[in-house]
């Protein structure tokens, strides 16, 4: 009955403690700063446009706006990154691109037309999206 009740305690130790993190500490929650459209994280050079985005715990920002019609070069920032996004998804284009750990990965776009492309983690939890305008 003693190791019943542990048992229990633990289970439910570990499911409040999931809930908490999903609540406060997940990147779901950073919709509200990541998703504005001031942020500035493309840039152009030689012709090209490049996308930062930092992948750990998800993916910030979680939007990016680029023009379209420019060749477009997706940069994946890792730093200590052993979560399920470090496997970066875009079925639009055919990408499945496992990310180091650490460093930059590069993922090349080609040249996009006007409208929304759809990124994810490998399990799909974690989500981008970059708007060609």
């Amino acid at each position: 009955m003693k190791i019943f009740f542990w048992i229990l305690v633990v289970v439910s130790l570990f499911i409040v403690g999931y809930f908490v993190k999903q609540l406060f500490f997940s990147g779901e929650n950073q919709v509200l700063i990541n998703d504005r459209e001031d942020v500035k994280n493309v840039t152009e050079s030689e012709g090209k446009q490049y996308i930062e985005i930092r992948a750990k715990g998800g993916y910030e920002p979680r939007v990016s706006i680029v023009k379209a019609g420019i060749p477009t070069i997706l940069r994946l920032r890792t730093e200590s990154t052993f979560d399920c996004s470090s496997q970066v998804r875009i079925p639009s284009l055919n990408v499945s691109q496992s990310l180091s750990p650490f460093g930059v990965t590069e993922v090349d776009l080609g040249v996009l037309k006007p409208g929304i492309l759809q990124g994810a983690c490998s399990m799909g939890m974690y989500s981008f999206e970059i708007r060609a305008e």
